[in-house]
Formats: structure tokens, C-alpha cells, sequence
């Protein structure tokens, strides 16, 4: 099998007196070789140009294509309509043309014959013309193409300008492809006798930080209750006035007995107890002259300010009446106190989330 190059405006000629430099070992210079013409239809010059990678040879083989024009008339005469076929001139070493044919005329059944190769006569007045010997040509034609005995060109075979098609032996073109590398010195590359893996010493993670059972919980409550407030507050509609429930009576109005304050049940029957035994009495008219420390009650709105006491009873009212924390910045009254909060520089979203927690 073959490898088939195409060289551009080139001739068979100039591939000659550039054989040795260009192919090396693979040209033989004391090689039989011949010229054939191939004529077949024009619809197979493809299959035909790279006909030298389905067939063995042992020398390059070098193609041109000729196509008539100003001459076409002369094969017109002679019953060959140029338009229809196309015509290859072959270079070949006398070996390869048995190998080279062999197919297409056993399987094709492709005709031989004699082709006189001559000059285009000047009476036709062709300016770009060269006048060389006749030479005989050994001619293959596909059956459906009729034959000629005469094949007019302006030059000799050998100086046809244009692209020519050289099917190199595979073997060979391959010997001097790594002959090419090695001389570039990109073949061969020498192979490390031993590769060396280096391990990468182990080093132990640093341990992730543990939180405790009720930090983790707090932390979850806290970013699920701010997801859903986030969600809900574009949802839902604002919540109206809620009424919040009555406070429980002040101290002032206690001391003042305008407030009835019921007493236990235990109060009610030790004053009965007392009418019946008398002996209790006196020895609690005893013990009376001991004086008891006094129970400080502690104020939890003690160092509060007005803004925080008003918000927390807001916040604990809302809670009271069932008012989700979400839905709770729905509330007028919300963002009254929360500017009169920002206002004094008092924070209320620590407060409100101490609340939420709670409630």
C-alpha cells in the first residue's frame, strides 16, 4: 500500500531533479521506469488520484492531470468528447505497473492501446505552446470511453504544469519519516529507566469545632424563624390592632385598697382556726415582738427604659393573642416604637428574639 501526497504547480520534470533530496533511500535513480496515459471517465478522478493507497509498490509513483481546451476540437475528430473523461498521465517504475493495472483490468475490464503524444500544430495559434517529439504512450482507457490514436499538448509530458499526485511506498515513506525525526531530534526519546513516586506525608486534619445540644438548637430556631419571617412578610396582610390584654394592677393601686386582691384559701382557714383555739393566738402574740427580715421584691422593670418596657408589653401582648413573631412587624405599632427606639439608640431585635424564645 501506498501513501499519496499532492504537490501543487509542479511537473513531473521537477519532481525528477528533486527526487533523491526529497524521498532519500526510497528513489531509486537506476530504476526502470515508463510514462502511460490513463483515460476515464471524469467522474472517477477522484478514486483515481488516490489509487496509489489501495495498490503495493516499491518506487514513488508521480500523476498529473491534463486537461485539453484550445485542442479539444483535435479529440472531437477523433469521436472523444473531452468534456466526459479525464486524462492522467502516470510515471512509474516498470515493476509497479503490473500491480498498478492489474485491477482495473481484471475487475473493470479496462482496453489497451497506442497513443501517439504530439505537439498541438501551430496553424492553430495557440501562443503558450512548445513544440517536442512525439512520443508512443502505452494508453489504459475505461470500456465506455472510445479509444485515439493522437493526444495533442502545448508541452512534453514531462513539463505539464499543475498538481501532481505522488503515492510514496507506505513502508519506506514511514522509515524515512523516523529517519527525518531522529535527524530533528524529536525521535526516540530516551525512556526513564525508573520513575520515582514521592509520598506525601500524612497530615492529620485539625478537629472541627464542637458546638453544644443547645447551641445547635438555638442556632437552627434562630435561622428557621428568620427564613420564615423573611417568606411571610410579602405574604401575609397586615395584622390589624390586636387588644392587648389587661395589665395586672400597679402597687400604687394596691396600697390604696381600691383593688380587691383575693387571699388564698389557707388565709381563710387559719382565721377560722383562730376563733376556735385561742392557745395559737397567744403564742403568736408571743412571737409577734420578733422582728422578721423583710423580702425585697426585686422590680424587673428596674433599669429598663420606657421605650424597652413599652416594647416588651407589645411583643408579650402580640405572643398572648396568638400573634406569630412573623406576622408581628405587620403591626402599626411595631414601627412606631421601633423608630422611637432608633430614635434614643435602643435596639430592639435582640429583645424581640429573647421574647420569641420564650414565648
Amino acid at each position: 500500500m501506498g501513501i499519496t501526497a499532492m504537490i501543487p504547480d509542479m511537473t513531473i520534470g521537477q519532481l525528477y531533479s528533486e527526487a533523491e533530496s526529497r524521498w532519500g533511500e526510497i528513489w531509486d535513480e537506476n530504476a526502470a521506469r515508463l510514462r502511460i496515459l490513463l483515460v476515464f471517465p471524469r467522474k472517477e478522478r477522484k478514486m483515481m488520484e488516490l489509487h496509489g493507497d489501495m495498490i503495493e509498490h516499491g518506487q514513488p509513483v508521480m500523476t498529473i492531470f491534463h486537461r485539453p481546451r484550445d485542442e479539444a476540437s483535435l479529440l472531437e475528430e477523433q469521436g472523444l468528447d473531452p468534456r466526459q473523461a479525464s486524462f492522467q498521465f502516470v510515471d512509474i517504475s516498470s515493476p509497479d505497473l503490473g500491480p498498478w493495472m492489474q485491477q482495473l483490468i481484471s475487475n473493470e475490464k479496462w482496453l489497451r492501446n497506442t497513443v501517439s503524444v504530439m505537439s498541438i500544430p501551430f496553424s492553430m495559434g495557440i501562443p503558450t505552446q512548445r513544440s517536442f517529439e512525439t512520443e508512443q504512450l502505452i494508453c489504459f482507457r475505461h470500456p465506455s470511453l472510445p479509444a485515439i490514436e493522437r493526444y495533442y499538448l502545448p508541452f512534453p509530458p514531462t513539463s505539464i504544469p499543475g498538481k501532481c499526485f505522488v503515492s510514496l511506498p507506505r513502508r519506506q515513506a514511514a522509515e524515512l519519516a523516523r529517519q527525518q525525526a531522529e535527524v530533528l531530534g524529536v525521535g526516540r526519546l530516551e525512556k526513564k529507566s525508573k520513575i520515582t513516586v514521592q509520598e506525601v506525608a500524612y497530615e492529620p486534619s485539625p478537629p472541627t469545632p464542637t458546638m453544644s445540644q443547645s447551641e445547635a438548637t438555638m442556632n437552627a430556631m434562630m435561622d428557621n424563624f428568620s427564613n420564615e419571617m423573611l417568606e411571610n412578610m410579602a405574604e401575609k396582610e397586615p395584622v390589624t390592632n390586636v387588644e392587648l390584654p389587661k395589665s395586672s394592677p400597679a402597687k400604687e393601686e394596691i396600697s390604696a385598697g381600691s383593688v380587691f386582691v383575693p387571699l388564698p384559701p389557707s388565709t381563710s382557714v387559719d382565721v377560722e382556726n383562730t376563733h376556735d383555739d385561742p392557745e395559737p393566738s397567744q403564742e403568736q402574740n408571743s412571737t409577734s415582738g420578733v422582728e422578721l427580715p423583710e423580702i425585697e421584691e426585686v422590680d424587673e422593670e428596674a433599669g429598663m427604659s420606657e421605650i424597652e418596657i413599652e416594647f416588651r408589653e407589645l411583643v408579650n401582648g402580640l405572643l398572648a393573642a396568638g400573634v406569630e413573631p412573623s406576622d408581628m412587624m405587620d403591626d402599626p405599632r411595631w414601627e412606631d416604637i421601633n423608630e422611637r427606639a432608633a430614635a434614643i439608640g435602643f435596639e430592639t431585635w435582640p429583645v424581640f428574639l429573647e421574647l420569641a424564645a420564650m414565648g
